[in-house]
């Protein structure tokens, strides 16, 4: 995998990027001027991250795996210390699958109903392998959701949710909070 360089970066016109952000040269990246990125951020191969008018925050020490989309006109945050496994989905919009109406980007907007609703992942969740974030979730602080899951609620801090639809399956520890203390105490 090969990361883009620094100069290279620069020349996207992101609205920010932090320091030692690595994006590899095969993910794709659609509005840069919309998005946000922190410090110690990865992005890997083969990810899309494309952000609407309301733009995509992504805090620092973020990991988006191989595979991964990050779509939508409504705001996408994704808190510090978060991580997304591959094949998965996180999107800001949606088609209206009613049937009432067209669908698809190859449509004009007068023929389609799109409903667009913020998402966040907030700090130190993560997620797990084919799993799909719809409109208007958010994933509690360091709450996981377990691979191939639905997401269609929002799930709450300091939990395990999984499943199609994604259900609460336990509370999780919540040692990663103090083990970020130490960790920022140490690179500043």
């Amino acid at each position: 995998m090969a990361f883009l360089s620094f100069d290279e970066l620069q020349k996207l016109n992101f609205k920010s990027i932090g320091k030692e952000v690595k994006i590899s040269n095969k993910a794709s990246v659609y509005n840069p001027q919309n998005i946000e990125i922190g410090d110690y951020v990865r992005i890997d191969d083969f990810t899309i991250i494309s952000a609407g008018v309301d733009g995509i925050k992504i805090g620092r020490n973020v990991h988006i795996a191989c595979h991964n989309s990050v779509i939508g006109s409504a705001r996408i945050i994704i808190d510090d210390f978060a991580g997304i496994s591959s094949h998965t989905a996180v999107y800001s919009s949606t088609d209206d699958y009613s049937g009432n109406c067209l669908t698809g980007p190859t449509v004009p907007d007068r023929y389609r109903s799109v409903i667009s609703k913020a998402v966040r992942i907030k700090k130190h969740a993560i997620i797990g392998a084919g799993s799909i974030i719809l409109p208007g979730v958010t994933i509690g602080i360091c709450s996981a959701v377990g691979a191939l899951s639905l997401v269609n609620k929002s799930v709450e801090d300091f939990s395990i949710y999984a499943g199609q639809p994604a259900k609460k399956i336990k509370k999780r520890k919540d040692g990663c909070i103090n083990l970020e203390t130490l960790y920022l105490d140490e690179v500043g």
